[in-house]
């Protein structure tokens, strides 16, 4: 089954429920009526912000989105706004193009997620359809504090949250950071991430972990502890992380031995994107460091 039929199945049966979604042209409207497509939901446009803010008031949507023919800081001012008035709206903010600070802003806010243009198909359809499945909305990631250059996020210890955070790291399309790089960055904080909140947190949503992220002139490190009981050192000596080069299965027959599971394949992928993958004693802390060489359009070559 494809995305687009996939997404366009969800929960056919059960009461209606009504997006409202804000004009973002032909393209992405079509996009977004596919996902839509069932007979669960029904879809009402709006030509734009001030539209959507007087319809949001009087009556109650199951998903808001914004349109994409404006700039974030916009729709972030209507986000505000239709919050204010639905506390428990559930958003997900378009953007004709990426300026600094907008997926910093779209967190603080409390958006389910943010897309700039040009926009990723699959990425928008997998996240309007994890807003619809979603039975209830609670915010799940909170901003501690937030620079340009230091990020600090505490996030629910759940499969959606972790979704959303991996799109918000996605939307950051920083363009002193080549393209190779930044989908590194993502691929390799994902599988950090998912390995906190499953190993450490259980995937128990009344537990977080904490996350920074921090952006020197050369350099992304993100760092992300769990609130469990970490890894042992001889756990991770005996998984695939620190299987040879050539050899990656040499851990299988250890661990059988100790009856524990083969691990540490999502480790060893995280590993080989960045440049240094560094835990701490408890082994419930990891910092990932990925060095930058900015564009040649950067750097004035």
């Amino acid at each position: 089954m494809t995305a687009w039929s996939a997404a366009s199945s969800v929960l056919s049966s059960g009461p209606q429920r009504t997006v409202l979604v804000v004009d973002s042209g032909a393209q992405i409207n079509e996009l977004l009526d596919g996902v839509f497509a069932s007979e669960s939901w029904s879809v009402e446009h709006v030509p734009d912000n001030c539209a959507a803010l007087l319809t949001a008031a009087a009556n109650p949507f199951a998903l808001i989105i914004t349109g994409s023919r404006n700039q974030c800081p916009e729709n972030l001012e209507v986000v505000h706004k239709i919050r204010a008035i639905r506390p428990h709206a559930r958003l997900i903010i378009l953007a004709d193009q990426f300026t600094p600070g907008d997926v910093l802003d779209a967190m603080r806010e409390g958006a389910i997620s943010y897309f700039s243009g040009p926009f990723e198909r699959e990425a928008l359809i997998e996240m309007v359809r994890e807003a619809m499945e979603s039975p209830c909305w609670d915010d799940g990631i909170e901003v501690l504090s937030g620079t340009p250059a230091w990020v600090s996020l505490a996030a629910r210890c759940d499969i959606e949250t972790a979704n959303r955070l991996v799109q918000f790291l996605r939307g950051v399309r920083d363009p002193t950071i080549p393209e190779a790089d930044r989908e590194a960055i993502v691929a390799s904080f994902r599988e950090i991430l998912l390995n906190a909140m499953g190993h450490g947190g259980q995937f128990d949503p009344s537990h977080y972990v904490e996350i920074s992220f921090i952006r020197s002139i050369r350099a992304v490190a993100m760092r992300v502890k769990d609130p469990g009981q970490g890894f042992s050192l001889e756990e991770l000596r005996h998984a695939a992380i620190s299987s040879p080069a050539g050899d990656l299965f040499s851990h299988v027959a250890v661990r059988e031995e100790k009856g524990l599971r083969p691990g540490g394949f999502g480790l060893l992928f995280a590993k080989k994107q960045v440049d240094d993958l560094i835990y701490n004693e408890k082994g419930n802390e990891a910092l990932l460091i990925k060095y930058i060489n900015p564009p040649a359009s950067q750097t004035g070559s």
